[in-house]
């Protein structure tokens, strides 16, 4: 993947009044190279579509289509998942709530510069490149509350409650949907109880990613989000309704040559779910971490809430041995998320390759090489 030099990095702080604008400022005017290093498919709906599963059909229905859709697309949307319209609609007005809030008054809540978390402020992943993105952004870890009375002093409760019912909804479907994902590699009921990436899960703090992407003037010229994998077991994304902004990078190979970029519709209720790297790993690369990005609209600004579902923090992530090919071994070591967060720090879209075991890199360029 490419980045930009960090070097000359405007400052990631810098706030636009995004209404006042009627071009793009060069602080985020993106070299057409990294636009459009990868076709976008302009086939509605592109020939093969992103998955859609409906959770209320039975397991034996789903677990097939759960396995093969993080197999060749590394994600999949989901409805009938129980999680209400209402809830959804309640936390996507809410998001809206903070992000309309006047420049100097979200910077209450601003995310510490010197490696803090939580709060407002631009992408995590800002640092990669010297041009800024068109999106700001709000992360929760645990509770909302800390940095929500800073926004709203007399009045945080509503904002903190939907946040906290939403992650509630999302801790309980992200289990669900792992279940499904282990069960289709192969897995029993009685193995995902021993092999341990659900073990604590209701004790893992629940990690939430407010955007917010305003429409833009020149939407081809910018980024709202650049290209990127999660690093979670998986991710669970809520987005706005009316406008499409997320992208997949996908490689159909009976289609296309090249990967192109298919957009993901939104889909009225609907959830996606991005397969991260942690589970890229525990499948011993069976299934497919999704490289994803999101653009701007001229006319619509767009808002996507993600959930970041990840294991216990001294909990070590590696292949599960009952689906390791004994004749070539796991493909990665374990590691523990914040060790591989702390490598996504440095490393960004290239930490799978460093940790990749020797031999599992050495057949990975043979199979290359025979292409």
């Amino acid at each position: 993947m490419h980045s930009l030099s960090v070097s000359g990095q405007p400052s990631l702080l810098c706030q636009l009044e995004w209404k006042s604008l009627n071009q793009v400022p060069d602080s985020h005017i993106w070299p057409p190279d990294l636009l459009h290093h990868h076709p976008t498919s302009n086939i509605i709906p592109p020939s093969s579509s992103m998955p859609i599963i409906d959770l209320t059909a039975a397991d034996s229905v789903l677990i097939p289509l759960v396995g093969r859709a993080c197999e060749t697309w590394g994600a999949f949307q989901i409805t009938g998942h129980g999680v209400p319209l209402r809830l959804l609609d309640l936390v996507e007005a809410q998001t809206c709530r903070l992000f309309s809030l006047p420049s100097a008054h979200k910077l209450r809540a601003q995310r510490c510069p010197s490696g803090g978390v939580t709060g407002y402020g631009p992408a995590l992943i800002s640092s990669f490149f010297s041009k800024l993105f068109w999106s700001e952004g709000f992360t929760i870890v645990g509770s909302a509350q800390e940095d929500a009375r800073k926004l709203w002093p007399n009045c945080f409760n509503d904002f903190c409650s939907a946040m906290e019912e939403y992650s509630k909804g999302m801790k309980d479907l992200s289990r669900r949907v792992i279940v499904l994902m282990l069960r289709s590699l192969g897995l029993s009921e009685e193995d995902i109880d021993e092999v341990g990436p659900l073990r604590g899960h209701d004790e893992v703090e629940p990690v939430l990613q407010l955007n917010y992407y305003p429409p833009c003037p020149e939407p081809d010229r910018t980024m709202g989000l650049a290209d990127h994998t999660d690093s979670s077991l998986i991710t669970i994304i809520h987005q706005s309704s009316c406008v499409t902004g997320l992208q997949l990078l996908h490689h159909d190979e009976s289609d296309n040559p090249r990967p192109q970029w298919v957009e993901v519709p939104p889909i009225l209720g609907a959830l996606v779910v991005n397969v991260g790297d942690l589970f890229h790993i525990i499948s011993n690369g069976r299934f497919h971490t999704v490289i994803h990005r999101a653009v701007v609209d001229r006319t619509w600004s767009r808002i996507s809430v993600a959930y970041f579902c990840g294991p216990l923090a001294h909990f070590k992530v590696g292949p599960i041995q009952k689906i390791v090919d004994p004749n070539h071994g796991p493909a990665y070591p374990g590691i523990t998320w914040p060790k591989y967060l702390s490598l996504k720090k440095k490393l960004h879209n290239e930490t799978l390759a460093s940790i990749r075991l020797p031999l599992a890199a050495k057949r990975q360029d043979d199979e290359k090489k025979v292409l």
